[in-house]
């Protein structure tokens, strides 16, 4: 566990330093087609080095964002609350992760944060209201395995990268087909400076989707090992896999840059069934059964 703890960090120092190379390239055409010159790049690398400082240390708070979450309370969530208490005791963490809730019917969950002492554990409505308490346990058990494995720095640095490249992107697609409306005089260097935003455009997906594999689905094996040893409770964690995944409700609120973070994939429609699962950042739940049902 700890050599994979350690990995985890590894991977985030390498993901943040992708993640500013990028900006910084996405930035600096920014600038070219504004004509800044010389300055482009001292710009670029400097709002790119801030905007990486800044979405380290409020990614948990983008992220919850993005998903319209409430902080649970005593009064409306007590058995969440409660298994909580109670797994923090097992767990060996000394900071307890504050509790967040989706309102959604499909029963699901995540947890993210930059590192144990400031963490999170968010769940659906639905998974409050369609789990009995020893099925919710193994799933706050499995997000609390994230959190002491560091999965959650991992996760949630790609969520917030990965959209945020992805809409510097499009506003730089944009401003090149406007620049080139408004300057027909310089149409050889426009022509480029879109072509140059185009492939920025195609490249974001195909690098969100690198990034968010590079995660590795390992990590659910890991975290659900971990969980059931918090529990000493398999069927628990295992009658909640086969309840979530077997759920037909949609989660709006779930997209490409955080559906990795859940403990089922979030997308439940058909054309999200028949991707390949070489391309999948999720193991599939018979192997992940398959795995819980030998340490029974």
């Amino acid at each position: 566990m700890y050599d994979d703890i350690k990995k985890n960090k590894i991977k985030t120092g390498m993901i943040i330093f992708i993640f500013l190379t990028i900006i910084t390239l996405i930035l600096y055409f920014l600038c070219y087609s504004f004509d800044f010159g010389e300055y482009a790049i001292v710009i670029a690398l400097i709002f790119s080095i801030i905007s990486t400082i800044a979405t380290y240390y409020n990614c948990d708070k983008v992220v919850l964002a993005s998903v319209n979450a409430r902080p649970a309370t005593k009064e409306e969530d007590l058995k969440l609350t409660n298994i909580l208490e109670g797994l923090m005791i097992t767990s060996g963490l000394t900071s307890k992760p504050r509790l967040y809730v989706v309102d959604s019917k499909q029963p699901n969950a995540f947890a993210t944060g930059r590192n144990p002492e400031n963490a999170i554990i968010c769940v659906t409505q639905g998974l409050l209201e369609k789990l009995d308490y020893y099925e919710l346990e193994g799933v706050v058990a499995h997000e609390l395995s994230h959190i002491k494995n560091y999965d959650i720095r991992l996760s949630a640095v790609i969520s917030v990268m990965v959209g945020f490249v992805i809409m510097l992107s499009d506003i730089f697609l944009r401003i090149s087909f406007r620049s080139k409306k408004k300057n027909d005089d310089n149409s050889s260097g426009n022509t480029i400076i879109m072509l140059i935003g185009c492939v920025f455009l195609i490249i974001s997906p195909i690098v969100s989707q690198l990034i968010q594999l590079a995660v590795s689905r390992r990590r659910e094996y890991l975290a659900d090992a971990t969980a059931i040893s918090f529990t000493r409770n398999p069927d628990g964690l295992i009658s909640a896999l086969k309840k979530i995944s077997s759920d037909e409700e949609e989660l709006d609120v779930a997209s490409n840059s955080n559906a990795h973070m859940y403990i089922v994939t979030p997308f439940k429609n058909k054309r999200k069934k028949r991707q390949s699962s070489l391309f999948s950042t999720h193991p599939g739940i018979a192997e992940r059964i398959e795995a819980l049902e030998k340490l029974r």
